[in-house]
């Protein structure tokens, strides 16, 4: 009885161990500019790349600047070399900081979101 039980727990281990690639959601990996950085030129994009390819029509990116004030980047494109990499092209920005915020889905339909923070010199 004891060893059925053990043979049980092993099998949902074993099982939890397969699935659990299949339960991960894609990540922000790179950015560009990166989080915390100190830029000087202001740039005229961001590019995020993620650990998965991207759908775009379900994406969205807005900086956020210290008065709270919110600019939608005026376009999205994934880029051709490379499905996982999403760039949006921003206005001029002068001196102070920024959040990113930014969401997407994966083309397995995962929703992800997150934000990171730069600032312009």
């Amino acid at each position: 009885m004891k060893a059925k039980y053990i043979l049980a727990a092993g099998v949902a281990a074993l099982g939890c161990a397969f699935a659990a690639p299949a339960l991960a959601h894609a990540k922000l990996e790179v950015s560009t500019p990166a989080a915390n950085a100190v830029v000087s030129p202001a740039p005229s994009q961001l590019r995020l790349q993620f650990s998965e390819p991207l759908e775009l029509p379900f994406s969205k990116v807005k900086l956020v600047d210290e008065q709270g004030v919110v600019t939608q980047a005026s376009k999205l494109a994934i880029d051709s070399a490379n499905a996982k990499v999403l760039v949006a092209a921003v206005p001029a920005l002068r001196s102070g900081a920024y959040r990113v915020q930014w969401t997407t889905i994966t083309r397995d339909g995962h929703k992800v979101k997150g934000e990171f923070g730069f600032r312009v010199k």
